[in-house]
């Protein structure tokens, strides 16, 4: 069930390529989308994030400011407790929040709401990489001013973010005070109904561990109690004003501010650049903290606004030139909303070195800034092709927690590693284990990423150094997990398990994982083998740090050889599990639309006992794996699950468009995208004000570049086979390949292949081989799948 779009007024947010823009101030709809501008408009590096707050601080509805991994413990509470449940998860924690520039003009304060707004303009511009804005009004006294801020977070300095507040007196004299703050407040009350929103934390959180202040600086630090984290923050300023000036400085445990005051002539403006600064370490002291602060502020205050803004367009320009996605279609919107997309890629994912990347990146808290399969299945295929150091980096984090995951599997009975459904540190945080725990999919999902980026990148040292060890302990996992059934002719099976259809749980043989761990089963063992041929040394590493024995992999390839796989000779379809086809099917007509998504509205168990799907487990293994099954098996597959599928989870549109592309459903591929693109600008949800769905958005790439491009890359073969929208004229796109560059542009009447870098490459355009050459590119025909009925 695609719920409706909510589709922004023209004259309030208008359609621009590069940018999101507010162009008028509309109070009502500001107050009916508050939280959604503040996500629409955060910033982030994937280390520091930002809310898109308003620079007054008000009005606001969940303000914001998060470090990747920074977080507290939680105890986790059960109604009743059972073995192996986790005790305590973690939360990322609210920061204490810089942006706020309170403003009043002869004792006036400086609402939006409340003034009379002569222009405004706000902008998120994708070039830049900045929050702007640009507002006049007329004060009650019928003085006129004009506001123009900007707001980025820095991707050179990943700890910094800069302010530049410019305030003008265009008509008369104005006595003004700007107040610069740095608050420590907790996070608003959540829902508690939602089980997707962060809960709160009862008492004091962040405990004081000293302040420091100076001319125009204030820091802050705290400590975490659980998590041992020590935080600082600090801000500094570099001002400029066409009149005297007072300063004023307090700093509290919880507030720094400073006060300037003065009085503006006809004309005169006051610029203000602010910088905020934040560090924290599990290992630092409180003093050394405040002093990386103030290293940082340092720096900042040395390089100035300008130099930092001109680094942030040169930093930004870098990333457009890697992975920018050109589509030519009769709106102007979806090119729009495809390059907010691929922004909030980049501000999720480029300077998140050493961590994973949240469910929701650094705009909000829910799902408490946890680490899912996300990363992995929707977000590294993006990385791989166009940042392959920071795919490297994101399955590095994975690698360090494989002590923990051993650990975990230890304490569930498992030989090997069970990595963690939902984590910051590497510790399960998942309370509901039939949704969580039994999703023993991710250990697969974690080999599948693994494989996809040695094969693309080429980095061979990645998987003898760390990779290996990671196969070996997730193909122990599944050999410990399943058995030979006598009763299954000794197919091997795979019982009480949890498919990535989460309304479905806790069953024998769901097809998705069964696949996905033969799949890591065959990888592992062909790895390991590898390495005893090729890197002996390497190899008797693996032993030490493994205890592998040698007969293992010929286990691990017997297990994959007789893997059962559910399969209905009548209706000639894989069922999602073994007992899915014998259940009731889902009455969808008697289902009011306001009771989606159907896990707010109905206990587990109705949805556990119907045929009904969140996303199709099946549908999203026939991607994955499209070279397993033939295009008969996939049109009658997609046939039986695309309609019992509600596309609850935003992950669930991108993948049916893929699928739907390549069966030849044209019509059902394009509307899916569609959905898809607009997940949050159009808030399909009704839950963008708790932040982007960053991994839904790595799903709309994956539905340009493996849908409407039609990419395959089993075995690190590149296969395109181009079937635009009746719609577009064109696609254009770039990616990295074992360090060369390629851009492949798709018209109506042709596929052109360009080698933009490195040595020569062979792809394949259907069946046809391609040379690429730093030569010229090789135009071909493009390739017209016959066009299917939608029922079929």
């Amino acid at each position: 069930m695609l719920r409706p779009r909510l589709i922004p007024p023209d004259d309030v947010f208008p359609p621009n390529p590069w940018a999101i823009e507010a162009v008028r101030f509309d109070a009502r709809l500001a107050h009916d989308l508050t939280g959604q501008a503040e996500t629409m408009f955060a910033l982030s590096n994937g280390h520091l994030g930002l809310r898109g707050i308003a620079d007054e601080g008000r009005p606001v509805a969940e303000p914001g400011t998060y470090l990747n991994g920074f977080y507290e413990h939680r105890p986790i509470v059960y109604g009743e407790r059972a073995y192996g449940f986790p005790s305590r998860g973690q939360s990322i924690l609210n920061c204490p929040d810089g942006i706020a520039m309170g403003l009043t003009v002869d004792g006036e304060p400086f609402a939006l709401p409340e003034a009379e707004i002569l222009s405004y303009r706000r902008v998120l511009d994708f070039r830049t990489g900045t929050l702007d804005r640009d507002v006049r009004w007329v004060t009650a006294a019928g003085k006129s001013l004009r506001l123009r801020t900007c707001r980025l977070v820095s991707l050179a300095q990943r700890d910094l973010a800069a302010i530049e507040y410019v305030l003008t007196v265009e008509a008369g004299e104005a006595e003004v005070a700007i107040t610069s703050e740095l608050r420590n407040d907790q996070p608003l009350a959540t829902d508690t109904s939602d089980p997707r929103l962060a809960e709160g934390f009862v008492g004091r959180v962040l405990h004081p561990a000293g302040t420091r202040s100076e001319a125009l600086r204030a820091i802050l630090s705290y400590r975490t109690r659980s998590s041992e984290l020590v935080l600082g923050c600090g801000m500094d300023h570099a001002v400029a004003a066409e009149c005297p000036l007072t300063t004023r400085v307090s700093c509290t445990d919880d507030l720094a501010a400073l006060v300037f005051r003065g009085v503006l002539p006809p004309g005169g403006s006051i610029r203000i650049h602010k910088f905020l600064s934040y560090h924290y370490c599990a290992t630092a002291s409180p003093e050394q903290i405040r002093a990386q602060v103030g290293r940082g502020l340092d720096g900042a205050i040395q390089s100035g606004f300008p130099a930092i803004l001109a680094r942030q367009r040169q930093d930004v320009d870098r990333f457009w030139e890697r992975a920018d996605v050109t589509v030519e279609a009769p709106t102007p919107r979806t090119q729009q909303a495809l390059r907010w997309n691929l922004f909030q890629l980049m501000q999720a994912t480029e300077r998140a070195e050493g961590h994973g990347i949240p469910a929701r990146g650094l705009t909000g808290r829910t799902y408490e800034g946890h680490y899912f399969w996300d990363t992995e299945i929707y977000i590294l295929p993006f990385l791989v092709y166009t940042n392959p150091l920071m795919a490297r980096s994101l399955l590095k984090v994975r690698y360090a927690m494989l002590d923990k995951a051993r650990a975990r599997a230890r304490e569930l009975g498992h030989r090997g590693a069970t990595f963690p459904w939902r984590t910051i540190n590497g510790e399960e945080a998942s309370a509901y284990y039939a949704a969580g725990t039994a999703q023993y999919h991710i250990n697969a999902d974690i080999a599948y990423a693994l494989r996809k980026y040695v094969e693309i990148s080429g980095d061979l040292e990645f998987l003898h150094d760390y990779g290996a060890e990671m196969l070996v302990e997730t193909a122990r996992l599944w050999c410990d997990l399943g058995f030979f059934s006598e009763r299954m002719d000794g197919r091997f099976c795979i019982n009480g398990v949890t498919g990535p259809d989460e309304y479905t749980a806790l069953v024998n043989n769901n097809c998705f994982t069964n696949l996905m761990a033969r799949d890591n089963l065959r990888y592992a063992a062909r790895t390991v083998r590898a390495l005893e041929h090729d890197n002996p040394e390497g190899y008797v590493s693996l032993l030490r740090r493994t205890g592998l024995d040698p007969a293992e992999p010929d286990a691990w390839e017997t297990a994959a050889d007789r893997m059962y796989l559910p399969y209905d000779e009548r209706m000639r379809i894989h069922p999602q599990d073994d007992s899915f086809l014998d259940l009731e099917t889902w009455d969808f007509a008697a289902t009011p639309e306001e009771n989606y998504p159907l896990l707010l509205h109905y206990h587990p168990l109705n949805l556990y006992r119907a045929q009904v799907i969140k996303q199709a487990d099946v549908v999203l293994a026939m991607f994955l794996l499209s070279d397993q099954f033939s295009p008969e098996a996939k049109q009658r597959n997609f046939a039986y699950y695309d309609p019992l599928t509600t596309h609850d989870s935003s992950l669930s549109v991108c993948i049916q468009s893929i699928v739907a592309n390549e069966i030849g459903l044209a019509e059902k591929a394009l509307h899916y995208f569609d959905f898809a693109l607009a997940m949050d600008l159009s808030d399909i949800g009704g839950n963008m004000m708790h932040g982007v769905h960053i991994a839904a958005i790595g799903g709309t790439w994956l539905a340009l570049v493996y849908g409407f491009a039609g990419l395959r890359d089993a075995g690190g073969r590149l296969t395109f086979d181009p079937c635009l929208p009746e719609s577009w004229a064109r696609l254009r796109f770039t990616l990295a390949v074992r360090g060369r560059r390629i851009g492949v542009d798709i018209d109506r009447a042709t596929a052109t292949y360009r080698l933009i870098a490195g040595e020569e490459l062979i792809v394949w355009h259907g069946d046809a081989c391609v040379r690429l050459t730093p030569q010229e590119p090789v135009v071909a025909k493009a390739l017209r799948r016959p066009p299917r009925a939608e029922s079929e």
